[in-house]
């Protein structure tokens, strides 16, 4: 290269002298115009080909021509036109001596061939649909950084000579320079898009749109920033998804692959079973291990699918991170060389600038890279987030009931909400595992090259460090672990006290559950406080780390040798070091322990997504066949697990096409079971199922969607107007469509609330006829209405002249008038069929069922007057009467009760004026929760603030404050120890000066343990208070609060806002007050060292305030949205759950698959703006903190002849940490604004409505309170809601003691109004109520409650003893309770189950039958004894012989009570002393049963239906 430059005549390539020791440094001749002219042109040719590639294997389609393609081509033609001509006029100057201009000649021909290859590549990627290309304005720059030098050198060779000799050449190099710089601008755009597929997408996110640059700064996120500081975001203002980040997208691709890998797991499964010696039993401990295998295992897989998926974009951030580390490790250095410089005297100032320079750049590049690398981190988690919800989403679908046993559905809620929050963390912190070790083993390699082996001591002792925080991190996890199951157990209890909510109310239960809950949460926060103080450990060691490491590190270097010297140089890039290897010492525990839940979280997912499915080969569905049988079941036997004993066996059976068989058998013998084998919910052990033809299914107890009721009916189907109107007047819900209040735009409550049980089973019905399908399988729906709607349905849907009459119809039923129109009969006990035939075949065998029919009949003939209509009262006999009674536990899970009967005739209209006056939302019920608006007020801030105490807080900020003071007199004391004057190679008082840094560094640890401890114990006494709170405003609510409240709402507060006020708040406040305090520090020492930085920082601090205002609004109101959109996603996925069953039997999965899609990528579209706003704010904060960095640097140069090195290095090396500490300010003043909105959230539960006092103070009520039970209403009336008409209008009736009373009407008579007016679960809009002459609405109603009983509709029972569902305050001694039993006819049951009264129901009570859970309730009821009994009849799916047993209990037991029933079967109040018969909120007739029949007036017509008369 030299020997080309000396033929050209110029200097040698490199000169030390003209470069670097000069006053006025330069670069050669020589080195201008080769190398800074090629190394441009060598990276686009060495580059192009592979980038080419690229673009060739990854094209988006081809944009179309733009005003900024063509510039930038005309500027491109232009560039290479320049080197052209600028080598015609060199061979032109000078063709005599060509060879003595070679390099000149060269360059220009390069550069021209250069631009020629870029515009070949500007063409390529406008051809494949490349908007904005990194390797092109990578070029550019390198291209201008090239030309700056020449461009110095032009200048000052101008300013020296004038323009008038070269000007040619001038202005050629100008304009060329300015077209370079043109185009390296034009490469920081983006051109138009490609497709035009973002065309129709709302809404698109403009990181489509962004330039390459602004994707580095994050500025395109700046509009939404602005929009949020303007106005409180709302969903609508927020972009739609990347398609790449969309569910369907994802989990497609890794649907697959899961799939393939549980085959495999399963394989692997079989394999070993197989291994093991047939017939030969594994001993328990080895099942163990094998169980644990089989779940490492599972999880393993689902990480390497995971991984697959997602790991070469994660790779792409794992190498911005190592970048980064380059960078970060670079800093020092410099900072070692600008020390170098302040000592030295005689060197010249624009080396000092240039190293202040340098640090600025390396730090600004340092934030670039760390910041791409979190982005990357936070996308996949976003990603991983869906792909799990999804795949778990899909799979809770396909469990099968064995599976499903062993996960509730708050499970399968936890594993979306807290496993992928865990797997989301873990994605964060993964690269910490791994690099954390290398970066602490490179920072102990440069503190050797400073310190020697003194660096070993720093090396013991994070040695030391170490064992301790792991030891601590692993206590913690226990400790967690111990947390959590107590928080699993409260939330399982909560989840049931919502589902139960209304027996609490009527039993006045809510303190015994209130004590459970609290009881569970003591326990819970007592792990949390350990955990807290043994954090608070390991924080303060750590925050002490870097100054202990100090202290053993510069203690042993100035104690092993006097000639050791502690130079300003040698503390502070040590210093500077340290401060580096804090960040990988403090990230490790926490990924090691990420990475430990993760493993948890992964194991949990993996066991539950391995989890046995439902064999679709289970039954062959064929298409429709007109001639050929529905359904063939051949020889099978049925089991719902593989363990269990067979719930159906041998079983054999031919469905004709088009007819109707009836399933007859008592409770538990095996009818659900047999609808569930057919549509392939049972496990087959061997035989085969045939089932040609669509399938439509009704199951026994009605699932309702949290949908509007029109919604519930055509459940994805189109609306077809005639058969939608068929539909609901066969299913008798016209009528009910004209209470409703906004007709069948009502919106039903989760799990039906506001429906009744009949009402509720007749849209489960409609929803099937609706299909019209080719089978249906009906299990007993007509068991939860009247009789005469039975019949109705019966004859308009099920029947031969109904609805359905040419489809094959399977009905489950307990009604005897059905029978003869059956084709087929099949009797079941035990699980077998014992007969089959018609009607008229099996009363020709004399079987038992024959025997039954011929008894019944005759005994109904003796006991009703009128012959007319026996067929209609037998309607109410069911079958199981000639069975042997049994009481298994049965798999059927049945559920009871109509509040009230509808009837065709008679109904109301609603008055028209009335209609016109409902407003647009009364068909709504639930309230969405909705996302508060604007900053977090100061208010929530001080009422937490307000439940720690003063007591506590002054402390807090006194500690502070004393910790900072200590910190910044042990960096102080360093920087004069560092300035010491070095007399005879060594500095004097060694000894002491370390004494006094291991006191200050000592103190300031003191401080950091001493205010974490406080802030921990502050946090725990507030959320305690807080929970309390919102648990007894929750429990004090009023029973319209729960029908109009999702229990997903109330959950979510309970469980994430609870969880996030325990551990999020403090932890926030504990990181932010720490760095606030750090920053004030540094402030005061760069301050201290040069006054005129503050010139620099007050801008900075504004600017600062500035960007900070603007983030906090957006943010905040980012996370409440996203808080918002997640409720949704869980109430569906509860919903789905336990819905599933009729989802598959519809085959309605892809639909509900694509609403949990939806909902999950609504969620995520809050989501993914909100950490790109940490990361906007994050970028451009720590371009402000470079600027400290800059300032700091830059007036140390310049005060160069006053200032010590060791202040500067005080000054900069305090200044390096600003970036991390302005950041980590916002980031955990954020968290605690975000999560301060969880006090917001469950604060907002204090201002809804209460009921009234659950006891009242100096109450006069005598003990044995009511005596005699006379009741008397007094002129009342009664509201559902205020606004609605008066459900009850002016009701006045006196009760005798000892009265027994019937309540009979149609539905919406207000029958079950009055019973929630004597229980004020309502509360009186006029008139009173008295019993034994006391006015019930001036006692407490806990008072009111506990004395007067109520056998509800359904039986509600709650995970727990049966003893505890029996009697939850312990009140009754265990004789009493085995004497109720034995009247309720539940003592041998009882004293059958292995744990007897300790006995675990399961969550519902599912594990008992519908029987054995009204006996239950009916045995409450016995052991409260009270004086007055309200019957709300509910023993319409009971059978018969229950039925007989529940009423004889109730008449010989409750005699001397008074008993008011709620009849829906006429002939079980027939024999009581009063009938009242209501109707519109009146009452229209009173008096005994045999006087209202011989009046002939409404009474008698509904006798007459039912066919009594």
């Amino acid at each position: 290269m030299d020997a080309l430059c000396s033929l050209s005549g110029l200097d040698p390539l490199w000169d030390w002298n003209t470069t670097w020791f000069t006053p006025n440094p330069d670069f050669t001749q020589c080195f201008q115009n080769t190398v800074l002219v090629w190394v441009p042109c060598i990276y686009l040719w060495l580059c192009a080909p592979f980038y080419c590639l690229h673009l060739y294997c990854h094209g988006h389609g081809r944009i179309p021509v733009s005003v900024l393609f063509s510039t930038k081509l005309l500027l491109g033609f232009f560039l290479m036109s320049f080197g052209l001509v600028e080598f015609f006029y060199i061979m032109l100057l000078r063709n005599q001596e060509i060879l003595k201009h070679t390099v000149f000649l060269l360059s220009p021909v390069l550069r021209s061939l250069t631009m020629i290859l870029a515009l070949c590549v500007i063409l390529w990627e406008r051809v494949r649909g490349y908007r904005s290309s990194v390797f092109l304005f990578l070029f550019w720059l390198l291209a201008v950084l090239c030309s700056l030098v020449p461009l110095r050198a032009k200048i000052q060779l101008a300013m020296d000579e004038g323009l008038s000799p070269n000007l040619v050449q001038y202005l050629a190099f100008f304009s060329y320079f300015a077209l370079q710089l043109a185009q390296l601008f034009l490469s920081c755009f983006a051109d138009q898009s490609p497709n035009p597929k973002y065309a129709n997408v709302k809404n698109p996110c403009p990181v489509e749109d962004a330039s390459f640059f602004s994707k580095l700064l994050f500025w395109w996120f700046s509009g939404l920033v602005v929009k949020g500081y303007r106005t409180p975001l709302q969903a609508e203002d927020l972009w739609s998804l990347r398609e790449e980040d969309t569910s369907e997208k994802i989990i497609l691709d890794l649907q697959e692959e899961w799939t393939a890998k549980c085959a495999k797991l399963k394989q692997q499964d079989k394999n070993l079973s197989a291994n093991v010696a047939l017939g030969s039993r594994l001993p328990e401990q080895a099942q163990l291990i094998r169980k644990l295998q089989k779940e490492q295992s599972s999880g393993f897989f689902l990480l390497r699918t995971l991984a697959r998926k997602f790991g070469p974009y994660f790779l792409k951030g794992t190498v911005c991170l190592l970048v980064h580390d380059v960078f970060m490790f670079a800093v020092p250095q410099v900072l070692s060389l600008l020390l170098g410089f302040m000592r030295e005297t005689d060197a010249p100032l624009w080396k000092g600038y240039f190293y202040a320079s340098l640090m600025f750049l390396l730090s600004c590049f340092q934030s670039l890279f760390n910041h791409q690398y979190m982005y990357t981190c936070f996308t996949v988690g976003m990603r991983v987030k869906t792909a799990v919800m999804g795949l778990v989403y899909r799979k809770s679908l396909i469990i099968n009931s064995a599976a499903r046993r062993t996960c509730t559905v708050g499970e399968i809620v936890n594993l979306v909400s807290a496993d992928t929050q865990k797997l989301m963390d873990f994605v964060v912190y993964f690269n910490a595992v791994w690099l954390a070790p290398v970066e602490i083993a490179l920072s102990l390699f440069f503190l050797w090259q400073h310190l020697g082996p003194s660096a070993l001591a720093g090396i013991a002792t994070v040695i030391l460090i170490f064992p301790l925080n792991g030891f601590i991190a692993k206590k913690r996890s226990k400790l967690q672990e111990i947390q959590m199951n107590y928080m699993d157990g409260r939330i399982k209890l909560m989840n049931e006290i919502f589902n139960g909510i209304k027996i609490l109310k009527f039993y006045a239960w809510e303190k015994a559950f209130l004590e459970q809950v609290l009881g569970y949460r003591e326990k819970e926060l007592r792990a949390l406080k350990k955990s807290q103080i043994l954090y608070s450990i390991s924080i303060a060691s750590f925050n002490s780390s870097s100054f202990l490491i100090a202290f053993a590190m510069f203690g042993v270097f100035v104690t092993i040798d006097d000639k050791n010297v502690l130079d300003a140089q040698k503390v502070f890039v040590s210093m500077a070091i340290i401060n580096i290897l804090k960040t990988p010492l403090s990230q490790l525990p926490f990924a090691m322990s990420t990475t430990m839940q993760a493993v948890v979280s992964l194991k949990r997912l993996g066991k539950f997504l391995c989890q046995e499915e439902l064999k679709p080969d289970s039954v062959v569905k064929g298409p429709f066949k007109s001639d050929e049988d529905a359904i063939v079941i051949e020889n099978a036997t049925f089991s719902w697990s593989k363990d269990k004993a067979p719930c159906l066996k041998k079983i054999n059976v031919r469905v004709p096409r088009g007819s109707l068989v009836a399933v007859v058998g008592h409770v538990g013998s095996g009818k659900s079971s047999l609808l569930s084998a057919m549509l392939g919910e049972a496990e087959k052990r061997n035989g085969n199922v045939y089932v040609t033809g669509s399938v439509a299914y009704v199951p026994q107890q009605a699932w309702i969607q949290n949908a509007t009721l029109h919604d519930n009916i055509l459940f994805g189907q189109e609306k077809r107007k005639v058969w939608y109107q068929r539909v609901l007047e066969a299913c008798a819900l016209t009528s009910d469509l004209e209470i409703l209040p906004a007709g069948d735009a009502t919106e039903i409550g989760e799990k039906g609330l506001n429906l009744s049980g009949g009402q509720k089973q007749r849209v489960s019905l409609a929803r099937a006829v609706y299909r019209k399908a080719d089978i249906y399988f009906l299990d007993d729906p007509l068991s939860a209405v009247d009789a005469h709607v039975g019949q109705h349905i019966f004859d308009k849907v099920i029947g031969p002249k109904g609805v359905l009459r040419d489809k094959t119809r399977i009905l489950v039923t307990h009604g005897m008038s059905f029978l003869p129109q059956a084709d087929l009969i099949l009797v079941l006990d035990d699980g077998e069929i014992t007969e089959s035939g018609s009607y008229q075949e099996l009363l020709s065998r004399n079987g038992a069922v024959a025997d039954f029919i011929r008894t019944f009949a005759s005994a109904e003939r003796k006991e009703s007057t009128v012959q007319r209509g026996s067929r209609k009262s037998m309607s109410r006999l069911s079958v199981t009467d000639f069975m042997p009674f049994s009481r298994d536990l049965s798999q059927e899970q049945l559920i009871g009760g109509d509040t009230s009967s509808v009837s065709m005739q008679n109904l109301e209209q609603i008055p028209d004026v009335e209609q016109e006056q409902l407003s647009e939302d009364l068909g709504k019920l639930t309230e969405v929760d909705k996302a508060h608006t604007g900053r977090v007020k100061l208010e929530m801030y001080a009422e937490y603030f307000r439940t720690i105490g003063l007591g506590l807080i002054i402390p807090i900020i006194i500690l502070y404050a004393f910790q900072q003071a200590a910190s910044l007199a042990y960096n102080y004391w360093l920087s004069m120890w560092a300035d010491e004057p070095v007399v005879n190679g060594t500095q004097i008082n060694t000894d002491m000066k370390l004494g006094v840094f291991g006191a200050l560094g000592l103190a300031q640890g003191m401080g950091i343990f001493g205010t974490t401890v406080a802030i921990s114990v502050g946090g725990i006494i507030a959320s305690r208070h807080l929970h309390m709170n919102l648990l007894t405003n929750v429990l004090h609510s009023p029973m319209s609060f729960f029908e109009s409240t999702p229990s997903g709402n109330l959950l979510n507060r309970f469980a994430k806002e609870i969880d996030a006020i325990d551990c999020m708040v403090p932890d926030g406040l504990k990181m932010m007050l720490g760095y606030f305090f750090k920053l004030m520090e540094v402030c005061i020492i760069v301050l201290l060292a040069t006054p005129f930085a503050a010139i620099a920082i007050l801008p900075l601090a504004l600017l600062y305030g500035f960007v900070q205002s603007f983030y906090v609004a957006t943010s905040c109101q980012l996370r409440r949205l996203e808080a918002v959109s997640r409720s949704p996603i869980y109430s569906h996925f509860n919903e789905s759950v336990q819905g599933a069953s009729v989802i598959r039997a519809f085959g309605e999965q892809s639909r509900f698959i694509l609403q949990a899609n939806e909902k999950v990528d609504h969620n995520q579209t809050s989501y993914f703006p909100r950490f790109v706003a940490t990361r906007w704010l994050a970028v451009n904060l720590e371009f402000l903190g470079n600027g400290v960095v800059l300032a700091a640097a830059v007036l140390s140069v310049m005060g160069k002849e006053t200032l010590s090195p060791g202040i500067v290095g005080l000054a900069v090396s305090h200044s390096l940490q600003v970036t991390a500490i302005l950041s980590w300010i916002v980031r955990s003043w954020t968290d605690v604004e975000n999560n301060i909105v969880s006090v917001e959230r469950v604060k907002e539960y204090a201002d809804t409505p209460k009921e009234a006092a659950w006891s009242v103070e100096g109450s006069s009520l005598p003990p044995a309170w009511p005596h005699t039970g006379t009741i008397e209403f007094c002129d009342y009336g009664l509201q559902y809601r205020r606004g609605l008409e008066l459900a009850l209008k002016g009701i006045s009736l006196q009760i005798q003691k000892r009265e027994k009373v019937g309540i009979v009407g149609r539905t919406g008579a207000g029958k079950s109004s009055l019973a929630l007016g004597i229980f004020r679960i309502l509360e009186a809009a006029k008139g009173e109520i008295y019993i034994d002459g006391v006015n019930i609405a001036e006692i407490g109603l806990h008072e009111l409650r506990s004395r007067i009983t109520i056998i509800p509709q359904d039986p509600v029972l709650f995970s727990g003893s049966l003893r505890m569902n029996l009697d939850p305050f312990d009140a009754y001694s265990d004789e009493e309770v085995w004497n109720t039993l034995e009247l309720a006819h539940l003592k041998n049951f009882v004293s059958g189950l292995p744990d007897k009264l300790q006995y675990e129901c399961s969550e519902g009570g599912e594990n008992l039958s519908l029987g054995q859970r009204q006996l239950v309730c009916l045995a409450r009821a016995l052991l409260r004894k009270t004086k007055v009994l309200v019957l709300d009849e509910a023993t319409a799916a009971v059978d018969l012989e229950t039925d007989a047993l529940i009423q004889s209990t109730i008449r010989s037991q409750f005699e001397d009570c008074t008993v008011l029933t709620i009849a829906h079967r006429l002939n079980t109040i027939l024999d009581y002393s009063r009938v009242i018969v209501m109707d519109k909120g009146t009452i229209v007739e009173m008096d005994s049963p045999p006087n209202l029949i011989s009046q002939h007036g409404q009474f008698y017509r509904m006798c007459r239906e039912a066919g009594l008369v």
